[in-house]
């Protein structure tokens, strides 16, 4: 067999335990087998514990590494560096039946995930804040450009924020008098260091309309539009100040 077909093969039988070739079937018949197959799938579930963390301190130890070695025996890494391992956990929560009992679970997941994904961003160039404030202060339209490393995620039904910032700090403190309604988060990188912080509605969609490219004026006309009243300048200053943008065209 070619070389190709060998680690097709091989491939095949670490991910699912068996093989119609015979030499790969040999393979897998020795005990030595399992324990490589083991050590593999251990990887994995390491990998998800350690980038998934608030899921697993909301779910416990033995919930999460059972959810963690099927999503594992479904999804190859596609990467042998295993740091960014596990992109498509949080809809894979969400398609678990036992998660029904836990409906703010997937979007806690997103927020770990996007938490890893703000830490292991490219760097980009600090906004230049004085500059900004004078077009703008001019009357000029622009566009603003999140930095790689920004992230936002708006949960309609639960506390989702509140919920992920509880479980990820252990600072925190426990969850008291928590309200059930919809949150936003923001997690940027200044200087290097992920912070995180509660946002609402209306700022997510001036995230999201700056990521589609529209200029201030028509993304703060959406934010308006999601959130009643918002005071959309000290909005903006809220989110320049966390870092949320590279630059303005």
């Amino acid at each position: 067999m070619s070389r190709h077909d060998y680690f097709s093969q091989f491939l095949h039988a670490v991910w699912h335990g068996e093989s119609g070739h015979p030499l790969v079937a040999s393979l897998l018949a020795q005990p030595a087998f399992a324990v490589y197959r083991n050590t593999i799938f251990k990887g994995c579930v390491d990998a998800l514990s350690a980038n998934y963390p608030a899921v697993r301190r909301l779910v416990g130890e033995q919930w999460f590494q059972g959810a963690a070695l099927a999503y594992a025996r479904r999804h190859m890494p596609d990467d042998a560096c295993l740091i960014a391992y596990g992109d498509g956990f949080p809809d894979f929560l969400d398609s678990v039946d036992a998660v029904r009992e836990l409906p703010y679970l997937p979007g806690v997941a997103r927020l770990d995930r996007y938490w890893s994904e703000s830490h292991l961003a490219a760097d980009d160039a600090p906004l230049d804040t004085a500059g900004l404030h004078a077009v703008l202060a001019s009357g000029r339209d622009v566009q603003l450009a999140p930095q790689a490393a920004t992230r936002w995620h708006w949960e309609p039904a639960y506390p989702g924020y509140s919920i992920w910032n509880a479980n990820r700090d252990p600072g925190a403190g426990p969850l008291s008098g928590l309200e059930w309604h919809g949150e936003g988060a923001l997690l940027t990188r200044p200087e290097g260091q992920v912070q995180w912080q509660p946002i609402g509605l209306g700022a997510c969609r001036f995230l999201d309309a700056c990521r589609a490219g529209m200029g201030v004026a028509a993304a703060a006309g959406l934010a308006q539009a999601a959130e009643p009243g918002l005071d959309v300048a000290v909005m903006l200053g809220e989110l320049v100040q966390a870092g949320a943008f590279t630059s303005f065209h």
